[in-house]
């Protein structure tokens, strides 16, 4: 447990992005890992992007991933694991949603969306790994399960048992209900296979 494990979240605010690392926070502490957690929500509330940093290992000292460093890139957004991943060390994963989400900054010409994003992430030298969270949320009946889908995926990624993973996210939505609760289980066991 010397190694401390990097892993970079990012968004577009209202996909959960903090969520996802607090839920991951929760599991690498239950992992038995010192934990160090941070985050950027640069008008979040608006659709601008958002950051998280989660560092975890036998002990941390710093919450910020400093560029070529992060063990694993859990993007929501095609374009924002391009613009995040000059984070990665050589030889990391990024699990990547595919489903494109326009933020208010392109939608209102401050800036253009990039041509074909997959394309020019798969130049960089890591291993990449896409699923349509989107898509598999609306066919499970809520765009809300997208976070509990990423979650599944990267569950393979991370150094530690994907049961308290899965807990940590039941735990965070315990008081949703049983409906949700159990939607939230299912789509974290569809986001494991998926990966």
């Amino acid at each position: 447990m010397s190694h401390v494990t990097n892993i970079l979240v990012a968004g577009i605010g209202g996909q959960g992005v903090m969520t996802a690392a607090d839920i991951i926070a929760q599991a690498a502490i239950r992992a038995g890992h010192d934990v160090k957690k941070t985050e950027v929500a640069g008008m979040a509330q608006r659709g601008g992007v958002v950051t998280s940093h989660v560092r975890f290992g036998a002990r941390v000292y710093s919450p910020s991933i400093t560029p070529g460093n992060a063990d694993l890139l859990l993007a929501f957004e095609p374009a924002e694991a391009l613009r995040w991943a000059g984070h990665l060390r050589t030889g990391a994963a990024a699990l990547v949603n595919t489903f494109a989400q326009t933020p208010p900054v392109v939608s209102l010409g401050l800036f253009e969306y990039p041509d074909a994003p997959l394309e020019q992430l798969a130049r960089y030298p890591i291993s990449i790994s896409s699923l349509n969270a989107w898509d598999m949320a609306i066919g499970m009946g809520d765009r809300r399960l997208v976070n509990s889908l990423m979650l599944g995926a990267a569950a393979r990624y991370l150094p530690f048992d994907s049961g308290l993973l899965k807990q940590a996210l039941l735990d965070r939505f315990a008081n949703k209900g049983g409906k949700m609760l159990s939607l939230n289980e299912q789509a974290f066991d569809a986001g494991y296979r998926e990966s």
